[in-house]
C-alpha cells in the first residue's frame, strides 16, 4: 500500500502554483470584462456576488456589457441608469429582475431550460463566465457546486472564465467538475452562501399536497418545483416506500425524504441509487447534506431537463404550480396577462417526460382564488397576452385545494365540467354559465 501511495503521489501535479497564479480580486476579475462584451452567470446560489458587485461597481466604464442568466439573486445593477452600460436578458425573470423586464429596461429571452445548453452554443456569445464552485481539489479540479444547469457549457464557449471558490459551497458528484486549466482568474470568497428559507405550509398548500401524495405510488421517480406545495407534498410522502428523485432542483424538503428513507431510488429506471439534479436552492442543511454526498449527481440541464431522458424513468412524477387555467386545461405559469413574471423553467421539460414515462403522472397545482378569494385562477379562457407554458396537449391533472381533475385523454366537454369541480364554490356557475357560451357544455 505504501509504494502505491508514493506512485500515486508522483503521478499527481500539484495545482497549487497554478491556483495562486490565477488568484485575485474581484475588481482585477471585473476588470477583464469590456465594453461590448457578453457575459453569462449561472442560476441562483450559482451567481459569483463579488464579481457581480465589483462588476456593478466599474459598470460607468463600459458601455454595451450584456449579462445573459437564468433567475438573478443580487440586485447590483438592476437600477434604469445602468441600461446604456450593462443590459440584462433574463431567462428566468426572478423578483429581483421582475420589475426590470416589466418596465423594459432589461429583456427576457423564451426558451425550454433543457435547450439553453444548446442555445448557448448555437445562438448566443460568451466572452466572459463566471461561476460560484468548490475548492480546488488535489488534482485540479473544483465544482460547479449548487449550480451546474448552463455553467459548463457557458464555461466552454467563454474567451474568459472567472471563479469564485467558497469553502461553504459543497464539494458535488456528477457531470460537473472543472478544472484550473480552463480558468482565467480565481476569487476567493468566504461569505455564506444563498439561503432560501423554508416557508410556513398553509392549509391550502397542505390540502393540494395531500390530494398528490394519495396518486403517488411507492417506486415513483419525482420532480418537484419550489415552494409550499412542493414541501406539503413532500411532508405528506415520508411514509412511502422506495421512492427516487430525478429533478431539476434539489430542496430542503427532498433532505427530508432521503434521511427517512422514503427517498432511495432503490426502484429507479436509469441512475439507480442517485438523486439527479441540476442545481440546488434552500438552507445551510441542504447544503452540508449535499457536500461530498455519493447518493446525489448534478448533471448539465440539457440531461436532466431532456424530455427523453425524464420519460426513461418508469412513474416518473412532476408536480410544478401554475398562475391561471382555462377550462380547456391550458395553463398560464409565466405571465399574468402580457406581464411577465417568471419563464417557462423545467415545467414543460418535465410535464412532457411525464407523458413519456411508463406509468408517468404529471400534476399542474394552483390555489382556487387569488387576491383574498375575489378572483377565480380557474378561468373561461385565459387573459389576452398570457404565455401558455404547459398547453392543452401536455395538461395531465390539475390540482387545487378543492381536488383533482385528470384531463390527459378527455374531451373538451369532460375538461371543462372537471375543472368546475376543483374551482373555488363561489365561481361555479359562473364557470358553467360561461362554458355553455362558448358552447362546451
Amino acid at each position: 500500500m505504501q509504494n502505491i501511495a508514493v506512485n500515486l503521489e508522483r503521478l499527481t501535479p500539484d495545482y497549487s502554483n497554478l491556483y495562486q497564479q490565477k488568484l485575485c480580486s474581484p475588481a482585477v476579475a471585473a476588470a477583464a470584462v469590456k465594453s461590448g462584451d457578453h457575459l453569462c452567470f449561472p442560476i441562483c446560489a450559482g451567481e459569483p456576488t463579488l464579481l457581480v458587485q465589483a462588476l456593478a461597481e466599474r459598470m460607468h466604464q463600459l458601455e454595451g456589457v450584456v449579462v445573459n442568466q437564468q433567475h438573478h439573486l443580487n440586485p447590483a445593477y438592476f437600477k434604469p441608469e445602468a441600461r446604456p452600460h450593462i443590459r440584462v436578458n433574463s431567462w428566468f425573470t426572478s423578483g429581483v429582475s421582475r420589475k426590470a423586464v416589466q418596465e423594459g429596461w432589461a429583456d427576457f429571452v423564451p426558451n425550454y431550460f433543457h435547450e439553453v445548453p444548446k442555445l448557448l452554443r448555437e445562438y448566443w456569445p460568451v466572452d466572459v463566465a463566471g461561476t460560484v464552485v468548490s475548492p480546488m481539489d488535489e488534482h485540479g479540479y473544483f465544482t460547479c457546486s449548487l449550480s451546474v444547469a448552463y455553467t459548463m457549457e457557458a464555461i466552454k464557449k467563454a474567451k474568459k472564465v472567472i471563479v469564485q471558490v467558497n469553502p461553504n459551497a459543497p464539494r458535488t458528484h456528477g457531470n460537473c467538475h472543472i478544472h484550473i486549466s480552463q480558468v482565467d482568474h480565481v476569487i476567493e470568497c468566504a461569505e455564506p452562501l444563498v439561503e432560501l428559507a423554508i416557508p410556513p405550509i398553509s392549509a391550502i398548500e397542505e390540502a393540494i399536497g395531500g390530494y398528490i401524495a394519495e396518486l403517488i405510488e411507492d417506486g415513483s421517480t419525482l420532480q418537484l418545483g419550489i415552494g409550499g406545495i412542493p414541501n406539503a407534498v413532500c411532508k405528506a410522502l415520508l411514509r412511502k416506500k422506495d421512492l427516487g428523485i430525478h429533478t431539476e432542483m434539489i430542496t430542503d424538503g427532498m433532505v427530508d425524504l432521503m434521511a427517512s428513507g422514503a427517498v432511495n431510488n432503490s426502484r429507479k429506471t436509469i441512475h439507480r441509487g442517485k438523486t439527479v439534479g441540476t442545481f440546488a436552492l434552500g438552507t445551510r442543511r441542504l447544503y452540508e447534506f449535499m457536500n461530498e454526498n455519493p447518493m446525489i449527481e448534478m448533471h448539465p440541464v440539457d440531461y436532466t431537463n431532456d424530455p427523453y431522458v425524464i420519460g426513461q424513468n418508469d412513474k416518473l412524477v412532476s408536480i410544478n404550480a401554475t398562475i391561471e387555467v382555462d377550462l380547456l386545461g391550458q395553463c398560464a405559469s409565466e405571465s399574468i396577462g402580457t406581464t411577465p413574471w417568471s419563464g417557462t423553467g423545467g415545467q414543460a421539460d418535465f410535464v412532457r417526460g411525464a407523458n413519456i414515462s411508463k406509468g408517468g403522472k404529471s400534476f399542474i397545482t394552483l390555489a382556487s382564488t387569488a387576491k383574498g378569494g375575489t378572483i377565480s385562477k380557474i378561468v373561461p379562457t385565459l387573459q389576452a397576452g398570457a404565455a401558455v407554458t404547459t398547453n392543452k396537449n401536455d395538461v395531465d391533472h390539475v390540482v387545487t385545494e378543492f381536488g383533482v381533475a385528470k384531463l390527459r385523454g378527455k374531451t373538451a366537454r369532460d375538461r371543462a365540467l372537471a375543472l368546475i369541480e376543483i374551482a373555488h364554490p363561489d365561481f361555479r356557475e359562473q364557470l358553467r354559465a360561461e362554458a355553455r357560451k362558448m358552447n362546451r357544455i
